[in-house]
């Protein structure tokens, strides 16, 4: 009992003297400042516990960081997507980050990732939003990997549909293999000089822009659907077998050729001979014209993301839900194909994060021509901008796939 009541006596002395000596350090870590806007936006414990998925999360103000990169620092920025070299005023559009619940998405690291890709060659297959995600990368990595346009090496110098970079410090091909449509085209507007031309597609043979040249590569990344909003007439064999009158609408669209079009692509990677590397889908990429399309008075002026009231008026929400889960269903059955081969796949799924995005267009700050006409661009994203995302999910799926293959040999 002696014992037993020095211990309780001593027991509030050593509370006393580790509270003084610990207070500080409490004190830094109570006070330490938030990455984002609000300390609400700390982990739950449910969060903490819960298997993090990158793609669900909101948009945050992150106060630590600036830009990646601006307008200034990267030289290689098309002026389509150069909102600030031509006038837009506001800058809170770069403050915002993705914020996953849950957990944390990497900051985007340029050394990290030339490391990774070191030797290696990337290629991006698709539409104009390839092009706006290559643009972005080329950007992210070029104060440390410094790249080197070497277009004309295959094609015209002139031709901004197929264009090819190198970092000779690290090895690494860049290229863009233009496919609006990922399968065979034909049509008098294979260009995009007119945004509402009618197109017939083949939809059972892959388009030899990008299948002839893509066995090689040891990064595919697919990226395509903002052409399906147009006239088209489907074949299949030689035949025809269905169409659609185009337009914004659900009703419109017959997304029967969006379908195979993916069932094509993937089925023909996944058959190449000599193809060993990692494919990826980036999904559809949302659009925010209101008050009309681009021909006809509309805009996308908005300077914060939706509010979640805002979002449920979406206007292309039915459409992008829709062109959604067709890609994700092609995707896990093609995934399913490749990984019998050793084959990986990955997705990159950016819709519903692109979606709350209306402020991250280039509106009027930016020159995109139609029938040689300037009009506003609510498709494509300002650089730098909420368009970085994609590269920071790119640079966190190549490095879970290395880590993956890296344990199951």
């Amino acid at each position: 009992m002696k014992y037993l009541s020095r211990n309780i006596l001593q027991l509030p002395i050593a509370l006393l003297v580790a509270t003084v000596v610990l207070f500080p350090f409490i004190r830094i870590i109570i006070n330490k400042p938030h990455l984002y806007g609000s300390s609400s936006l700390e982990r739950t414990e449910e969060e903490e516990t819960r298997e993090c998925n990158i793609y669900s999360g909101h948009w945050a103000t992150y106060h630590v960081k600036e830009p990646y990169y601006t307008n200034e620092t990267c030289p290689h920025i098309i002026d389509q997507f150069n909102c600030i070299k031509f006038g837009r005023p506001d800058r809170e559009f770069l403050k915002l980050r993705w914020k996953p619940y849950g957990c944390e998405l990497p900051l985007f690291n340029a050394t990290e990732f030339l490391r990774l890709v070191q030797g290696k060659s990337m290629a991006f297959v698709g539409d104009s939003m390839g092009r706006n995600q290559m643009d972005s990368l080329i950007c992210l990595l070029n104060t440390e990997g410094r790249f080197e346009d070497i277009t004309e090496r295959y094609t015209s110098k002139d031709d901004v549909f197929f264009r090819w970079w190198f970092s000779p410090s690290y090895n690494f091909t860049l290229t863009i293999l233009w496919s609006p449509f990922l399968v065979k085209a034909t049509g008098a507007d294979l260009r995009g000089k007119a945004f509402d031309g009618s197109m017939n597609l083949y939809l059972d043979e892959p388009n030899d822009a990008w299948a002839s040249k893509i066995e090689d590569f040891d990064y595919v990344i697919f990226s395509s659907g903002q052409w399906f909003y147009r006239p088209l007439t489907f074949y299949e064999k030689g035949h025809v077998v269905g169409s659609q009158q185009g337009g914004k609408d659900i009703k419109d669209l017959n997304l029967y050729g969006y379908k195979k079009a993916f069932q094509t692509s993937f089925r023909t990677i996944i058959n190449l001979t000599r193809f060993k590397g990692l494919t990826f889908l980036v999904t559809q990429s949302a659009k925010h014209f209101e008050h009309g399309e681009y021909n006809d008075g509309g805009n996308c002026n908005r300077t914060r993301p939706f509010t979640k009231e805002e979002r449920q008026g979406y206007g292309y929400r039915e459409v992008l839900e829709a062109m959604h889960q067709i890609q994700v269903e092609e995707y896990r059955e093609a995934e399913k194909e490749a990984r019998k081969k050793g084959l990986q796949f990955g997705l990159i799924d950016i819709s519903d994060a692109m979606s709350m995005r209306p402020d991250g267009h280039p509106d009027k700050y930016g020159l995109i021509y139609n029938k040689n006409v300037k009009v506003v661009d609510c498709v494509h994203w300002c650089l730098p901008g909420a368009i970085d995302t994609w590269n920071e999910f790119l640079f966190y799926q190549i490095k879970q796939a290395i880590n993956k293959k890296s344990t199951s040999i």
